[in-house]
Protein backbone atom coordinates (compact mmCIF):
# COMPACT_ATOMS: atom_id res chain seq x y z
CA UNK A 1 0.00 0.00 0.00
CA UNK A 2 1.03 3.30 -0.33
CA UNK A 3 0.80 5.96 2.72
CA UNK A 4 0.37 9.83 2.54
CA UNK A 5 1.77 12.49 5.47
CA UNK A 6 -0.27 15.26 5.37
CA UNK A 7 2.11 18.56 5.46
CA UNK A 8 0.99 21.26 4.12
CA UNK A 9 -0.47 23.45 6.26
CA UNK A 10 0.92 26.56 7.51
CA UNK A 11 -0.28 26.43 10.95
CA UNK A 12 -1.03 30.12 11.17
CA UNK A 13 -2.38 29.80 15.03
CA UNK A 14 0.97 28.69 16.00
CA UNK A 15 2.98 32.02 14.52
CA UNK A 16 5.94 32.97 14.87
CA UNK A 17 6.92 30.01 16.33
CA UNK A 18 5.98 28.24 13.05
CA UNK A 19 6.34 31.19 10.61
CA UNK A 20 9.31 30.14 9.05
CA UNK A 21 8.91 25.87 10.21
CA UNK A 22 6.38 23.63 9.60
CA UNK A 23 4.58 22.35 12.97
CA UNK A 24 5.69 18.91 11.77
CA UNK A 25 9.11 19.34 12.68
CA UNK A 26 8.48 20.91 15.89
CA UNK A 27 10.75 18.88 18.61
CA UNK A 28 7.87 16.40 20.74
CA UNK A 29 10.54 14.74 23.44
CA UNK A 30 13.42 12.93 21.94
CA UNK A 31 11.91 13.44 18.53
CA UNK A 32 9.64 14.90 16.51
CA UNK A 33 6.00 15.25 15.52
CA UNK A 34 6.10 13.82 12.04
CA UNK A 35 9.32 11.38 12.93
CA UNK A 36 6.92 9.32 14.95
CA UNK A 37 5.02 8.51 12.45
CA UNK A 38 7.45 8.32 9.34
CA UNK A 39 9.33 5.86 11.83
CA UNK A 40 5.88 3.24 12.03
CA UNK A 41 5.67 3.81 8.27
CA UNK A 42 9.01 2.83 7.48
CA UNK A 43 8.78 -0.24 9.96
CA UNK A 44 5.72 -1.76 8.39
CA UNK A 45 5.71 -4.23 5.76
CA UNK A 46 2.59 -3.29 4.21
CA UNK A 47 3.55 0.34 3.35
CA UNK A 48 5.60 0.07 -0.05
CA UNK A 49 6.10 4.42 -0.41
CA UNK A 50 5.16 6.93 1.94
CA UNK A 51 4.64 10.40 0.06
CA UNK A 52 5.02 13.29 2.51
CA UNK A 53 2.65 15.92 0.56
CA UNK A 54 3.66 19.58 1.57
CA UNK A 55 3.76 22.89 0.07
CA UNK A 56 6.85 24.73 -2.04
CA UNK A 57 7.60 26.68 1.07
CA UNK A 58 8.33 24.20 3.24
CA UNK A 59 9.41 21.59 0.84
CA UNK A 60 13.39 22.11 1.37
CA UNK A 61 12.49 21.88 5.58
CA UNK A 62 11.23 17.98 4.51
CA UNK A 63 13.70 17.39 2.00
CA UNK A 64 16.41 18.00 4.54
CA UNK A 65 14.88 16.46 6.83
CA UNK A 66 13.94 12.90 5.64
CA UNK A 67 17.49 12.96 4.01
CA UNK A 68 19.27 13.28 7.66
CA UNK A 69 16.81 11.00 9.00
CA UNK A 70 17.23 8.32 6.30
CA UNK A 71 13.93 7.37 5.72
CA UNK A 72 14.39 5.13 2.90
CA UNK A 73 10.24 4.86 1.87
CA UNK A 74 9.67 8.74 2.48
CA UNK A 75 9.88 11.16 -0.20
CA UNK A 76 8.14 14.48 -1.42
CA UNK A 77 5.45 15.03 -3.08
CA UNK A 78 4.90 19.04 -3.60
CA UNK A 79 1.97 20.91 -3.99
CA UNK A 80 2.31 24.70 -5.83
CA UNK A 81 1.57 26.73 -3.09
CA UNK A 82 3.32 29.00 -0.77
CA UNK A 83 0.46 30.53 0.92
CA UNK A 84 -2.69 29.40 3.17
CA UNK A 85 -4.47 31.21 0.23
CA UNK A 86 -3.35 29.43 -2.15
CA UNK A 87 -4.29 25.97 -1.22
CA UNK A 88 -6.53 23.13 -2.80
CA UNK A 89 -7.65 22.23 0.47
CA UNK A 90 -6.91 18.23 1.78
CA UNK A 91 -8.90 16.34 -1.11
CA UNK A 92 -7.68 18.81 -3.56
CA UNK A 93 -4.37 18.17 -2.47
CA UNK A 94 -4.98 14.27 -2.52
CA UNK A 95 -6.32 14.24 -5.82
CA UNK A 96 -3.47 16.00 -7.33
CA UNK A 97 -1.51 13.63 -5.32
CA UNK A 98 -3.15 10.23 -6.53
CA UNK A 99 -2.77 11.54 -10.14
CA UNK A 100 0.61 12.66 -9.45
CA UNK A 101 1.80 9.79 -8.20
CA UNK A 102 0.47 7.38 -10.58
CA UNK A 103 -1.30 5.75 -7.04
CA UNK A 104 -2.90 2.32 -8.11
CA UNK A 105 -3.00 0.83 -4.93
CA UNK A 106 -4.12 0.79 -1.44
CA UNK A 107 -3.74 4.22 0.70
CA UNK A 108 -2.94 5.49 3.94
CA UNK A 109 -3.57 8.52 4.66
CA UNK A 110 -2.47 10.53 7.91
CA UNK A 111 -1.75 14.49 9.21
CA UNK A 112 1.76 14.76 10.10
CA UNK A 113 0.74 16.84 13.07
CA UNK A 114 -1.35 14.33 14.77
CA UNK A 115 0.51 12.80 17.82
CA UNK A 116 -1.37 9.27 18.12
CA UNK A 117 -0.91 7.19 21.46
CA UNK A 118 -1.61 3.90 19.38
CA UNK A 119 0.46 1.41 17.06
CA UNK A 120 -0.25 2.41 13.31
CA UNK A 121 0.29 -1.36 12.68
CA UNK A 122 -2.42 -2.50 15.31
CA UNK A 123 -5.07 0.29 13.19
CA UNK A 124 -3.81 -0.98 9.43
CA UNK A 125 -4.22 -4.44 10.92
CA UNK A 126 -7.61 -3.79 11.80
CA UNK A 127 -7.64 -2.34 8.10
CA UNK A 128 -6.89 -5.38 6.81
CA UNK A 129 -9.52 -7.63 8.29
CA UNK A 130 -12.23 -5.70 7.11
CA UNK A 131 -10.54 -4.57 3.36
CA UNK A 132 -13.31 -1.47 3.32
CA UNK A 133 -12.27 2.11 4.74
CA UNK A 134 -11.16 2.70 8.05
CA UNK A 135 -11.00 5.36 9.87
CA UNK A 136 -9.42 6.59 13.50
CA UNK A 137 -11.61 7.31 16.23
CA UNK A 138 -11.68 8.71 19.47
CA UNK A 139 -13.72 10.11 22.36
CA UNK A 140 -12.77 13.73 22.83
CA UNK A 141 -15.04 13.69 26.17
CA UNK A 142 -16.77 16.72 25.11
CA UNK A 143 -19.05 18.52 22.82
CA UNK A 144 -17.42 21.83 22.93
CA UNK A 145 -14.14 20.09 21.46
CA UNK A 146 -16.28 17.99 19.59
CA UNK A 147 -17.84 20.72 17.16
CA UNK A 148 -14.02 21.02 15.63
CA UNK A 149 -14.17 17.59 14.29
CA UNK A 150 -15.93 14.96 12.21
CA UNK A 151 -18.67 13.59 14.90
CA UNK A 152 -19.47 10.03 14.44
CA UNK A 153 -22.67 7.66 15.01
CA UNK A 154 -21.78 4.01 14.94
CA UNK A 155 -23.45 0.69 14.45
CA UNK A 156 -21.04 -1.62 16.24
CA UNK A 157 -17.95 -0.62 14.49
CA UNK A 158 -19.72 0.14 11.18
CA UNK A 159 -20.34 4.08 10.46
CA UNK A 160 -23.90 4.66 9.79
CA UNK A 161 -23.76 9.01 10.31
CA UNK A 162 -20.66 11.61 10.04
CA UNK A 163 -21.18 14.85 10.24
CA UNK A 164 -17.96 17.43 9.73
CA UNK A 165 -18.00 19.91 12.43
CA UNK A 166 -21.20 19.68 13.49
CA UNK A 167 -23.42 22.89 15.52
CA UNK A 168 -24.93 20.98 18.01
CA UNK A 169 -22.73 17.51 18.52
CA UNK A 170 -24.76 14.56 19.76
CA UNK A 171 -21.79 13.09 20.98
CA UNK A 172 -18.59 13.18 21.71
CA UNK A 173 -16.69 10.37 19.47
CA UNK A 174 -15.04 12.01 16.48
CA UNK A 175 -12.65 10.84 13.10
CA UNK A 176 -9.43 12.13 13.27
CA UNK A 177 -7.35 12.55 10.35
CA UNK A 178 -6.04 8.96 10.18
CA UNK A 179 -8.02 7.00 7.31
CA UNK A 180 -7.21 3.35 5.14
CA UNK A 181 -8.79 3.23 1.74
CA UNK A 182 -8.85 -0.09 -0.44
CA UNK A 183 -7.65 1.12 -4.06
CA UNK A 184 -11.53 0.73 -5.09
CA UNK A 185 -12.29 4.03 -2.58
CA UNK A 186 -9.45 6.00 -3.46
CA UNK A 187 -12.76 8.55 -5.10
CA UNK A 188 -11.47 11.32 -4.20
CA UNK A 189 -11.53 12.59 -8.01
CA UNK A 190 -15.50 11.07 -8.22
CA UNK A 191 -16.05 13.07 -5.38
CA UNK A 192 -14.96 16.67 -6.18
CA UNK A 193 -17.17 15.67 -9.40
CA UNK A 194 -20.05 16.41 -8.07
CA UNK A 195 -18.88 19.35 -7.15
CA UNK A 196 -17.93 18.88 -3.04
CA UNK A 197 -16.24 20.85 -0.20
CA UNK A 198 -13.04 20.17 -1.24
CA UNK A 199 -11.66 21.62 1.92
CA UNK A 200 -11.66 19.01 4.75
CA UNK A 201 -10.94 14.86 4.57
CA UNK A 202 -14.15 14.82 6.84
CA UNK A 203 -16.55 15.77 4.01
CA UNK A 204 -15.29 12.96 1.78
CA UNK A 205 -15.69 10.79 4.66
CA UNK A 206 -19.59 12.08 5.19
CA UNK A 207 -20.19 11.22 1.21
CA UNK A 208 -18.17 7.96 1.08
CA UNK A 209 -20.19 6.53 4.22
CA UNK A 210 -23.24 7.20 1.93
CA UNK A 211 -21.88 5.51 -0.63
CA UNK A 212 -19.87 2.15 0.67
CA UNK A 213 -19.55 0.65 4.39
CA UNK A 214 -17.39 3.09 6.02
CA UNK A 215 -15.89 1.73 9.42
CA UNK A 216 -14.32 2.51 12.97
CA UNK A 217 -11.01 2.08 14.49
CA UNK A 218 -11.88 2.98 18.00
CA UNK A 219 -8.62 3.79 20.50
CA UNK A 220 -8.91 5.11 23.70
CA UNK A 221 -4.27 5.62 23.79
CA UNK A 222 -3.48 9.38 24.05
CA UNK A 223 -4.44 11.58 21.06
CA UNK A 224 -3.13 15.08 20.53
CA UNK A 225 -3.65 17.31 17.80
CA UNK A 226 -1.28 19.85 17.02
CA UNK A 227 -2.98 23.13 16.20
CA UNK A 228 -2.59 25.42 18.89
CA UNK A 229 0.66 26.27 21.80
CA UNK A 230 -1.86 24.67 24.13
CA UNK A 231 -2.10 21.76 21.76
CA UNK A 232 1.54 21.52 21.44
CA UNK A 233 2.53 22.07 24.95
CA UNK A 234 0.25 19.08 25.94
CA UNK A 235 1.83 16.62 23.34
CA UNK A 236 5.07 17.80 24.81
CA UNK A 237 3.98 17.00 28.41
CA UNK A 238 2.88 13.73 27.21
CA UNK A 239 5.64 12.71 25.59
CA UNK A 240 8.27 13.91 28.46
CA UNK A 241 6.26 11.35 30.71
CA UNK A 242 6.36 13.76 33.85
CA UNK A 243 9.78 14.62 33.63
CA UNK A 244 11.61 17.47 32.03
CA UNK A 245 14.32 17.44 29.58
CA UNK A 246 17.08 20.03 29.70
CA UNK A 247 20.18 19.47 27.36
CA UNK A 248 23.44 18.25 28.98
CA UNK A 249 25.20 21.80 28.10
CA UNK A 250 21.96 23.75 29.99
CA UNK A 251 23.43 24.70 33.31
CA UNK A 252 20.14 25.14 35.48
CA UNK A 253 21.95 26.39 39.17
CA UNK A 254 19.91 29.29 40.44
CA UNK A 255 17.09 28.30 38.25
CA UNK A 256 13.55 27.27 39.63
CA UNK A 257 11.92 24.30 37.13
CA UNK A 258 8.29 23.25 37.39
CA UNK A 259 6.36 21.01 35.50
CA UNK A 260 7.14 20.18 31.39
CA UNK A 261 10.23 21.89 30.88
CA UNK A 262 11.85 21.55 27.21
CA UNK A 263 15.38 23.46 27.45
CA UNK A 264 17.13 22.94 24.04
CA UNK A 265 20.83 23.18 23.28
CA UNK A 266 22.32 26.09 22.97
CA UNK A 267 20.28 27.83 25.90
CA UNK A 268 21.88 29.83 28.90
CA UNK A 269 19.46 30.31 31.91
CA UNK A 270 20.26 32.66 35.18
CA UNK A 271 17.59 32.99 38.09
CA UNK A 272 14.97 31.85 35.56
CA UNK A 273 11.92 29.94 36.63
CA UNK A 274 9.90 27.73 33.85
CA UNK A 275 7.11 25.50 34.03
CA UNK A 276 5.23 24.00 31.22
CA UNK A 277 7.61 25.97 28.74
CA UNK A 278 9.47 24.96 25.84
CA UNK A 279 13.03 26.94 24.80
CA UNK A 280 14.73 26.55 21.50
CA UNK A 281 18.22 26.25 21.22
CA UNK A 282 20.60 29.48 21.62
CA UNK A 283 18.40 31.25 23.97
CA UNK A 284 19.16 33.60 26.71
CA UNK A 285 17.25 34.11 29.69
CA UNK A 286 18.02 35.66 32.38
CA UNK A 287 15.88 37.56 35.85
CA UNK A 288 12.26 35.62 34.33
CA UNK A 289 9.79 33.86 34.75
CA UNK A 290 7.92 31.76 32.39
CA UNK A 291 5.23 29.84 32.24
CA UNK A 292 2.79 28.08 29.65
CA UNK A 293 5.24 29.87 26.66
CA UNK A 294 7.59 28.86 23.60
CA UNK A 295 10.45 30.47 23.08
CA UNK A 296 11.90 30.48 19.54
CA UNK A 297 15.63 30.15 18.85
CA UNK A 298 18.74 32.51 19.56
CA UNK A 299 16.12 34.93 21.34
CA UNK A 300 16.89 36.94 24.78
CA UNK A 301 14.85 38.05 27.74
CA UNK A 302 15.81 39.42 30.46
CA UNK A 303 13.56 40.79 33.88
CA UNK A 304 10.22 39.56 32.13
CA UNK A 305 7.06 37.66 33.44
CA UNK A 306 5.55 35.79 30.09
CA UNK A 307 2.61 33.17 30.49
CA UNK A 308 1.04 32.12 27.77
CA UNK A 309 3.24 33.64 25.37
CA UNK A 310 4.76 32.98 22.02
CA UNK A 311 8.52 34.50 21.03
CA UNK A 312 9.87 34.31 17.85
CA UNK A 313 13.15 33.65 16.90
CA UNK A 314 15.54 36.41 17.35
CA UNK A 315 13.80 38.44 19.27
CA UNK A 316 14.99 40.68 22.41
CA UNK A 317 12.50 40.90 24.99
CA UNK A 318 14.62 43.31 27.93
Amino acid sequence: MYAVVLAGGYATRLWPITRHRPKMLLPVGETTVIDRILTELEADDRVEEVFVSTNERFAGDFEEHIDDAGYEKASLSIEETVAEREKFGVIGALAQLVDREGVDDDLLVVAGDNLMGFDMGDFLDDFDARGAPTLAAYDVGSRERAKAYGLLALDGDRVVDFQEKPDDPKSTLVSIACYAFPESSVRFAEYLEGDNNPDEPGWFIEWLQAEEPVYAYCFEEPWFDIGTPEAYLEAVAWALGGENRVASDVDTDGCSLGENVHVMPGATLEDVSLSNTVVFPGTDIADADLSDTIVDEHCSIEGKELHGSLVGSYSRLQ
